[in-house]
């Protein structure tokens, strides 16, 4: 595993209400509408999420880590964010959606799609991760309990340069409370239905 990153490698896309260190992890506290979204079945755009993004090589996988516990609400959303600009990219981590944690995924490129599936017994921290594989990016995650698993694989943006990192969004309530345990580069991936490279 790469070293981990500094957390003050980073640029906010927008600052979070509150930014505070704990241990060799960052609090995050989350203002309230916060989202990012392009335009498919609601209409709105919104480009007010927190991500803090750093660029990343096509080299390398991006690994987050957060914990779960402050993700309870409506939409409540935490993970990893990538940009290729202000019209493509990728969000993919945990989102509350009817009272359930879902492992979710949305991928924009001139607008958002949003897949999703449920992860009840999902508890803890969760590692999200991205990596390049060919022409695809590949989307993984996984517990402390549980292996990876492939949520979603999508076109890469071809060879645009990539920024890369932790996100948090609170679209429906204020409050919204994340710690993010780390945030790292790794190996990239190299096959599809392997864990990726350690």
């Amino acid at each position: 595993m790469a070293l981990s990153e500094k957390w003050g490698t980073g640029v906010w896309t927008r600052p979070p209400r509150r930014v505070r260190a704990e241990g060799d992890g960052l609090h995050v506290e989350a203002e309230e509408g916060s989202d990012f979204w392009l335009r498919t079945l609601y209409g709105f755009e919104h480009d007010d999420g927190h991500a803090l993004l750093a660029s990343t090589s096509p080299a390398d996988a991006v690994e987050v880590s957060f914990d779960l516990a402050g993700l309870s609400e409506q939409y409540d959303q935490a993970g990893l964010f990538v940009r290729a600009g202000p019209d493509r990219w990728i969000k993919a981590g945990v989102e509350i959606s009817d009272g359930m944690p879902h492992a979710a995924v949305v991928v924009t490129s001139g607008a958002s799609d949003w897949s999703m599936a449920p992860v009840p017994a999902w508890r803890g921290t969760v590692t999200v991760r991205f990596s390049r594989l060919g022409d695809a990016a590949v989307l993984r995650a996984r517990t402390d309990e549980e292996g990876w698993r492939t949520i979603r694989v999508a076109p890469s943006f071809g060879d645009l340069p990539l920024q890369a990192g932790p996100m948090l969004c609170a679209p429906t309530r204020a409050g919204l409370e994340v710690t993010f345990r780390s945030w790292r580069h790794a190996p990239a991936d190299t096959e599809l239905h392997r864990d990726p490279p350690t």
